[in-house]
């Protein structure tokens, strides 16, 4: 008997904003300065959202979107923004913490 495997996709259990919101917070606690996975993170949040929606909303094509979050891809700073406008999110700079200072 041959199995049969499905992908894992995180998108598919990011059902509600609270889901899509904790999920980018965690990966953005672990990206540190890794672009891709940035990116990769914003594209899982995207299709759990409606990717179709986020397109139009941020005057970027599909195809151009998909490939831009895919991780592989290389979205501008603009196009980063435009999609966590489109989510519902601000994009917050701040110091880093220092070793061994508690966070506040």
């Amino acid at each position: 008997m041959q199995e049969s495997f499905t992908l894992y996709d995180s998108a598919n259990y990011l059902k509600t904003e609270e889901d899509i919101i904790g999920y980018l917070e965690e990966i953005m606690k672990d990206a540190g300065n890794n672009p891709a996975l940035v990116a990769h993170a914003l594209g899982v949040a995207a299709r759990a959202h409606n990717f179709a929606a986020l397109a139009k909303e941020t005057g970027k094509s599909q195809k151009g979107l998909i490939k831009a979050l895919s991780g592989n891809g290389n979205p501008s700073f603009a196009t980063i923004a435009k999609v966590a406008e489109a989510l519902g999110l601000d994009i917050i700079l701040r110091p880093k913490q220092k070793a061994g200072k508690a966070a506040q």
